[in-house]
């Protein structure tokens, strides 16, 4: 069964820093590409982030690169989301999915597009 869980969220003023973990099982990691993304209250779902555990590669969010930053750890079956200068517009539920790699992954993936995910986390930002 693919499980992913989403943690590490909380209350944090504006300008700080939140790490998230994704723990997922139940698939071969390494064939995947995990990403996160953000619902915020009466807004849609929002893509931040995606890597490719293939090769690494990464991509962002326009208004999100430079400060947050995506990593995997294979080890853990486990990703991360270091979200730096944190805004209060950053204020949502907080989200992981997981897609399998076909060739290769080539861009941001949708919320839509990953074909697992699982409970959010929710970060809020005071300012």
């Amino acid at each position: 069964e693919v499980q992913l869980q989403a943690s590490g969220g909380g209350l944090v003023q504006a300008g700080g820093s939140l790490r998230l973990s994704c723990r997922t099982s139940g698939f071969s990691f390494g064939d995947y590409a995990i990403g996160w993304f953000r619902q915020a209250p009466g807004k849609e779902r929002e893509p931040l982030s995606t890597i490719s555990n293939q090769d690494g590669s990464a991509f962002y969010l326009d208004s999100v690169e430079g400060r947050f930053t995506i990593s995997s750890d294979s080890a853990k079956n486990t990703v991360y989301l270091q979200m730096n200068d944190l805004k209060p517009e950053d204020t949502a539920v907080y989200y992981c999915g997981a897609e399998p790699i076909v060739v290769k992954l080539w861009v941001l993936l949708l919320p839509d597009e990953y074909s697992y995910s699982g409970q959010g986390t929710q970060v809020t930002v005071s300012s």
